[in-house]
């Protein structure tokens, strides 16, 4: 009875429970990373077992690599950022699409598109430190 009196009434989540104010880009350039390269393994093997566990194994990273970009926009990049680079919200759709795409597919374009939209972000991203 009096944990549920005590109990919190809203769980909330965060990618850090402080939130700590640590973001980087890199984290998703480098599940994109994997995800290009386990579409390459993917493309040299015939084996179905290998084949099947490096489908699963894209599909976690190309999800995680969505997370990280998704964290940047929604708890990273603010109004002021917004308004200097007004392509950004568009650039962030278009990555997390290209990464669904990397994550749905088994040909490295898609995952080296995916790349290229992150190195968008990241520029982005570093030049909104520098200020």
């Amino acid at each position: 009875m009096l944990s549920r009196l005590f109990a919190p009434k809203v769980q909330v989540s965060a990618h850090c429970d402080l939130p700590c104010g640590v973001y980087d880009p890199a984290q998703a350039r480098i599940e994109a990373e994997s995800v290009k390269a386990i579409q390459e393994k993917y493309q040299a093997n015939e084996d179905a077992h290998f084949r099947a566990r490096a489908t699963v194994i894209k599909e976690e990273r190309a999800e995680l690599a969505k997370h990280h970009i998704s964290v940047l926009w929604s708890d990273y990049f603010k109004p002021p950022h917004f308004e200097k680079y007004p392509e950004l919200h568009q650039l962030v759709n278009d990555t997390l699409k290209a990464l669904s795409a990397a994550k749905g597919s088994t040909d490295p374009a898609t995952g080296q598109k995916a790349l290229d939209f992150i190195a968008r972000v990241d520029k982005i991203f570093w030049e909104t430190k520098k200020s």
